[in-house]
């Protein structure tokens, strides 16, 4: 029998994992491999809420967004399919005094980093909306060219052009750790282990989503991505969003965002007070609390059914940025031939792009998409806490701790080693 070897191995068929592979195939690797362990995104990537901006809190999101955006705009031109990306706009409302001094420093920020964003007064933001309610706010920063996707259309898109790059998609295949080579102290990757057997190579792009942390302790790395609930419902249909175009909208004070949906509003939150951990329940008061809060906003959703509703386990990070660079080992030294690739919880948003990245890095070392180089495990402690400063645009997720609830390893442990 003859050994199994590939230029790249990719952990997880999610949205960074299948756009990674799909970028890694193209950009001249010969062989690719995807391990997942379910089916290709039966994770968070098929139960997300689908919104895009480019609005983002540091001009490296901001770039991440903008690359991901323009990447939605080509797929058909490129792939012959698409994440069914739609232009809505988007408006982030300060609902106090120091919500909209915040927001306009942050657009000013966003226009200097090349962003047709503006600031609008609560007027203007309701004539975008008319169902709007201007007393609920003190304006809202607004950038024309956002949007949102389709996530199974999205999981549906990268899986065909993993499928016509030739990339090799194993599911129902578990990860059970890396086999590592070098001596005085080095390590570099030599193999991926799995429950079907061993893979020789060189490289290996770790992603996972809520699962990151876990497959992470797999590989024998400290990775500090929590997992969190989210929570997603939609209204029945009514006539003020049976429009083709209607700005969506983000409660940044307290992560409750909105926009269309079959004929209804689509609307999602996250609760910063819930302990970390994977849920998939209704929190039936949480939800009805955020209920109350959008009606304040939109007066018309009052009274309306809920069509559907749903709950995810997402990640996040501590500083709410993505997580990009080499794989360390426990004396804090980079691993060789690993990259790890979160997108701290905006999978659908930064997604391609972040999966842009893990792909140059993993195939050259370097990237032109954006500045990534603070973004490395380098920038946590023991604890998880992070040197950077938040990202202020991001849902409310509760503080990480390093101790927080996380499943077993996926496989039998730590890496191995190998002279």
């Amino acid at each position: 029998m003859g050994r199994d070897r590939a230029d790249l191995v990719v952990i997880g068929a999610g949205t960074v994992g299948g756009w990674s592979a799909y970028f890694a195939k193209t950009g001249g690797l010969d062989r690719v491999i995807v391990i997942e362990r379910g089916r290709a995104g039966d994770g968070a990537s098929s139960r997300a809420a689908g919104m895009v901006r480019a609005q983002g809190g540091t001009p490296t999101t901001v770039a991440l967004g903008r690359w991901s955006i323009d990447f939605y705009r080509r797929q058909k031109e490129l792939l012959g399919t698409d994440s069914g990306f739609r232009e809505l706009g988007y408006l982030i409302v300060a609902t106090d005094e120091a919500g909209m001094l915040a927001g306009r420093e942050r657009v000013a920020m966003q226009a200097r980093a090349g962003l047709a964003v503006r600031w609008l007064e609560a007027a203007e933001a309701s004539e975008l909306n008319p169902w709007l309610a201007p007393d609920s706010i003190y304006g809202a920063s607004y950038l024309a060219t956002d949007g949102c996707i389709d996530p199974a259309r999205n999981v549906r898109a990268y899986s065909i052009a993993m499928e016509k790059a030739g990339v090799e998609l194993r599911e129902f295949t578990t990860f059970t750790g890396l086999e590592l080579a070098g001596g005085d102290g080095a390590s570099r990757v030599a193999a991926v282990l799995t429950d079907g057997g061993r893979i020789e190579t060189s490289r290996v792009i770790l992603t996972g989503g809520p699962q990151l942390r876990e497959v992470g302790q797999t590989a024998g790395i400290s990775v500090p991505a929590g997992a969190v609930r989210h929570q997603v419902a939609i209204t029945q249909p009514h006539p003020a969003f049976q429009v083709e175009r209607q700005p969506m909208g983000f409660d940044l004070s307290r992560g409750l965002y909105w926009r269309l949906e079959d004929g209804g509003l689509l609307f999602g939150m996250s609760n910063p007070g819930e302990a970390p951990g994977p849920a998939r329940s209704i929190d039936w008061a949480y939800l009805d609390n955020m209920r109350v809060r959008l009606a304040r906003f939109l007066p018309v959703t009052q009274g309306l059914e809920l069509r559907k509703v749903w709950a995810a386990t997402i990640d996040y990070t501590a500083d709410h940025q993505p997580i990009l660079g080499p794989g360390l080992a426990a004396d804090r030294l980079s691993i060789e031939g690993t990259t790890v690739a979160s997108a701290g919880g905006h999978g659908m948003m930064w997604g391609p792009a972040v999966a842009r990245i893990a792909a140059d890095l993993a195939v050259s070392g370097r990237t032109e998409v954006a500045d990534v180089g603070p973004l490395g495990l380098d920038r946590f402690n023991a604890s998880g806490r992070s040197r950077l400063a938040t990202d202020p645009v991001a849902l409310p997720f509760p503080t990480y701790a390093a101790d927080q609830p996380v499943a077993a390893p996926i496989g039998d442990g730590p890496a191995s080693r190998s002279s």
